[in-house]
């Protein structure tokens, strides 16, 4: 802390809005409530709401460009000259930005982007890139040891079940596992539908290797990836995944679907990508992490070596000079 006080300005009040409702595990919330945390340790009061309704503050923070439009709207009309800062989700990046009013217009209003990952600012129109900051996702990982179980290859997903995700691509990728392969698939995500719910059922019944948890507690939920052997991302579009932080703190390898917001955490070269979708492709990699030493080792060594960006450290010191600049 002492590295980044003098970057620290005059404490604000600040203000986060999420549209994402307070119970909620998603990761929206969860970066909202982590960013607040941060900010306090950084000497800020803070509160976090759905929406902005002219609750005092200093600094808007709004997370999501097309969803809280209407908020980052009202705290531009009532204090034009405060600043309000956007982060920008993959749905923001890889879709709303390019085709949505409100959410163009929300970039044109904020001084500054938050973005998880340096890969998405391609996505912004060149006149405003200059705009934009990364900050990492940081993670605590849990305390005590998790070893993995010797007797399976535990392959962890975590994520709520929506389409976006593509929540069963894992499942559907066990089917073309050899039948001497000891891998169990093991997601932990709440079913957002009774379809998802109906479906996450079958897939069970399905193909023996998968195992659908629910929705569990984050504490529980990072345990389970920490003795798990990998960690599957097989979405369709992220802005920068919580999971894969979680992941990178836990010393989960990681395989991901070859996505801009994995290529921006991971690199482009990284070994562990699939195309989206290919669910024969996704299976020969589980198989080959399972068998192949060498191949499992450079996964382990890549993820270690970008394990500094998700140091809680350096998230502080991300905001501390984010706020320098726009105090």
């Amino acid at each position: 802390m002492g590295r980044i006080s003098h970057l620290c300005p005059e404490p604000m009040r600040i203000l986060l809005v999420t549209p994402a409702p307070p119970r909620a595990r998603n990761g929206n919330r969860i970066t909202a409530l982590r960013w607040s945390r941060i900010l306090q340790q950084l000497g800020h009061r803070t509160a976090v709401a759905q929406e902005y309704k002219r609750q005092t503050c200093d600094l808007l923070v709004a997370l999501h460009a097309h969803r809280s439009f209407a908020s980052v709207q009202r705290f531009r009309q009532r204090h034009p000259d405060r600043p309000l800062i956007l982060a920008l989700t993959g749905t923001d990046l890889y879709g709303d930005i390019h085709t949505d009013p409100q959410a163009q217009l929300a970039l044109e209003l904020a001084e500054r982007y938050i973005m998880l990952q340096p890969h998405g600012i391609n996505e912004l129109p060149q006149r405003l890139r200059h705009k934009a900051r990364i900050i990492y996702q940081s993670v605590t990982p849990p305390p005590g040891a998790f070893p993995p179980r010797k007797k399976q290859f535990e392959v962890c997903i975590m994520g709520h079940l929506r389409a976006v995700k593509d929540p069963f691509r894992t499942a559907l990728a066990t089917s073309y596992l050899p039948s001497s392969s000891r891998i169990q698939v093991l997601h932990a995500g709440a079913a957002l539908s009774p379809d998802m719910a109906r479906r996450a059922r079958e897939e069970i019944s399905a193909r023996p290797r998968y195992h659908w948890l629910g929705g569990l507690p984050r504490w529980q939920a990072l345990r389970l990836l920490a003795r798990c052997r990998l960690l599957v991302l097989s979405s369709k579009m992220e802005g920068g995944a919580n999971v894969v932080s979680e992941a990178l703190a836990c010393s989960v390898p990681v395989l991901s679907s070859h996505i801009s917001g994995s290529i921006g955490l991971l690199g482009a070269d990284y070994p562990g990508y699939f195309p989206v979708g290919a669910t024969r492709t996704l299976a020969a990699l589980l198989s080959r992490a399972e068998t192949d030493g060498p191949f499992y080792e450079s996964l382990q060594q890549w993820c270690s070596a970008r394990r500094h960006l998700v140091d809680p450290a350096q998230e502080r010191q991300s905001w501390a000079e984010l706020l320098s600049e726009i105090n």
